[in-house]
């Protein structure tokens, strides 16, 4: 039998070891995209000139302690400000939404770097998949009782590498090869 002062060491141990058990059991959330605050754009030089389009669908899931990473464009929501560039983007020889409605990346491997982040995993556009690498930085906002997170950076990929530019669209001196992927994320936890 424990004597009074013995209790009195003991006690507030076990409750400190049983709360640090606790929170090291509970895993981070899975954070989802809050759209109204999120933004997915992309640049590309077209007649020496940048131009910038954006995507209004898309849905992201992230896992910061699984390492998970996933983002699913809805291909048929871009828009460059320019109805007769959007008209030639949306056809057969650039985004096709017809055939191809939705592009896709899942990290395999999420790697912690100096300045934040490497994801690297497939990312499947227009029916063609690649692996690619993309930086980003991940910082908590928000309250206890209203937690988010800020998801945000951007990515160079090569247009041709997943076939946007057939025929004539396939030569570069009047459209860059390169587009730069740009987003800023807000996220919060998942209702369950």
């Amino acid at each position: 039998m424990l004597s009074a002062r013995a209790l009195r060491v003991t006690l507030p141990g076990l409750i400190l070891g049983a709360a640090t058990i606790a929170h090291a059991a509970t895993p981070s959330p899975t954070y989802t995209l809050r759209p109204a605050h999120s933004s997915l754009t992309y640049t590309f030089t077209q007649a020496g000139a940048a131009n910038q389009g954006q995507f209004k669908r898309f849905s992201v899931r992230f896992d910061p302690s699984a390492g998970t990473l996933v983002v699913v464009i809805d291909m048929r929501s871009f828009d460059t400000g320019d109805a007769q560039r959007n008209e030639v983007l949306g056809g057969a020889d650039f985004f096709d939404v017809a055939h191809y409605p939705q592009a896709r990346f899942q990290a395999t491997r999420l790697r912690k770097t100096a300045g934040g982040y490497l994801a690297t995993g497939p990312l499947t556009l227009r029916g063609v998949t690649r692996v690619v690498s993309v930086p980003f930085t991940w910082r908590l906002i928000g309250t206890p009782t209203h937690p988010a997170g800020l998801l945000d950076g951007q990515t160079v990929l090569k247009r041709l590498d997943f076939g946007l530019g057939q025929g004539q669209w396939r030569a570069t001196e009047w459209l860059g090869n390169a587009v730069t992927v740009h987003f800023a994320l807000r996220l919060a936890p998942a209702a369950h």
